[in-house]
């Protein structure tokens, strides 16, 4: 089993879209039943609180749904648990940097790296429009994509 965290500040936007942009890939390549997915944000904020209602109907015009999802902080079991910890910008990636123990494993970087992007962050869309959520969408599929490509090779390699 391989398991994957997306991380953004709140997890109420980026990281719980992400969660449910790549679940629907492992569904689509049949690999749902040996990768898990989480999302987390580094900040109390909004934990117990469903996705932004922008974010919802922006996965929504995608075929997704992440309505069921709740907003949880980063945890240090986290860093035990996944595999991928995976940041939505610069700032995420730092607080996820200063929280990892030195006996962590688990591959931690910028979520756009998988789209061939390694130092472009995913752009916050909280404080913009519904524009910010499409231009995210986009994005967040592409690295999925990536992303997905890399968890098949390494359950091919660990079969």
């Amino acid at each position: 089993m391989i398991r994957v965290l997306f991380v953004c500040l709140g997890n109420i936007c980026r990281s719980p879209t992400a969660e449910g942009m790549f679940r629907r890939l492992l569904e689509e390549a049949g690999l749902a039943d040996r990768v898990e997915v989480d999302s987390c944000g580094v900040g109390p904020w909004h934990v117990g609180e469903a996705p932004d209602p922008r974010a919802r109907r922006a996965a929504t015009r995608r075929g997704l749904d992440i309505d069921g999802l709740r907003g949880r902080q980063l945890e240090a079991a986290d860093f035990e648990c996944f595999d991928y910890l995976l940041a939505m910008d610069e700032d995420n990636l730092a607080a996820l940097q200063a929280q990892c123990p030195p006996e962590c494993r688990a591959h931690i970087d910028l979520f756009l790296a998988f789209a061939g992007l390694p130092d472009t962050p995913v752009p916050d869309p909280y404080f913009g429009g519904e524009q910010g959520f499409e231009d995210m969408m986009d994005l967040l599929e592409a690295a999925s994509r990536g992303l997905l490509d890399s968890v098949r090779e390494r359950l091919e390699a660990s079969s």
